[in-house]
């Protein structure tokens, strides 16, 4: 059975701490002419800023109070369904609605336990705005992520979903998450089945959620 998280198949790096890294590093002032895609994502950041620097939510008895908070303000700015159908690829369509669902909780679960702790305890020196484009509902939000003497380009890939912009990729340094796990996940389909998929998700889940 072969394991999609082993080290060589992975970004050189997380991805996915890079782009919650984001969201909880100072956010340096964004550009009076930026439109709604960036307005869209420095409201995201300032919410989580604000948990994060919460000192009665520092306590270790809020800890899981405080992540809960985390984690509501980023899933309301992530279309994990639309990162999922996009992972998955064409074997989505073949899926019923409740196996959709149930790939969305475990693909969300797992994005969120991988990197939940790194979240909370990272320090950065701050996230620079450089520009976004749109087309028609698509927009993509460009910054760059500031860490000592390392520039990391972060950009937000967003679909407006009833008038809100909804983060549906995130490319770091040019790697795409969605690529990259639609890449592992093809593996796997290739390899063995879309049960064993599943279980290797849930199973991975599982064991970072362990103490």
């Amino acid at each position: 059975m072969r394991k999609w998280w082993n080290s060589g198949v992975m970004f050189r790096w997380p991805v996915v701490v890079f782009v919650l890294m984001a969201m909880v590093i100072v956010a340096l002032p964004i550009p009076s002419a930026a439109g709604d895609p960036t307005a869209a994502m420095k409201a995201t950041i300032d919410e989580v800023l604000r948990i994060v620097r919460d000192k009665d939510l520092k306590q270790p008895a809020k800890t899981e109070v405080r992540r809960h908070m985390l984690e509501t303000v980023v899933a309301a700015r992530f279309d994990y369904a639309e990162m999922s159908r996009r992972a998955l690829g064409a074997p989505w369509n073949q899926l019923t609605d409740q196996q959709k669902q149930e790939f969305v909780d475990l693909f969300r679960t797992l994005l969120t336990n991988s990197y939940a702790d790194k979240i909370e305890t990272y320090s950065g020196e701050g996230v620079e705005y450089l520009n976004e484009r749109t087309e028609k509902e698509y927009a993509e939000v460009r910054t760059k992520v500031l860490s000592g003497k390392t520039e990391i380009p972060l950009d937000y890939r967003l679909i407006n979903r009833a008038d809100e912009w909804r983060v549906y990729d995130v490319v770091v340094d040019n790697v795409s998450l969605v690529n990259n796990y639609r890449g592992q996940f093809t593996k796997i389909l290739r390899a063995s089945s879309y049960t064993d998929l599943v279980d290797q998700l849930r199973k991975k889940s599982d064991k970072l959620k362990a103490p």
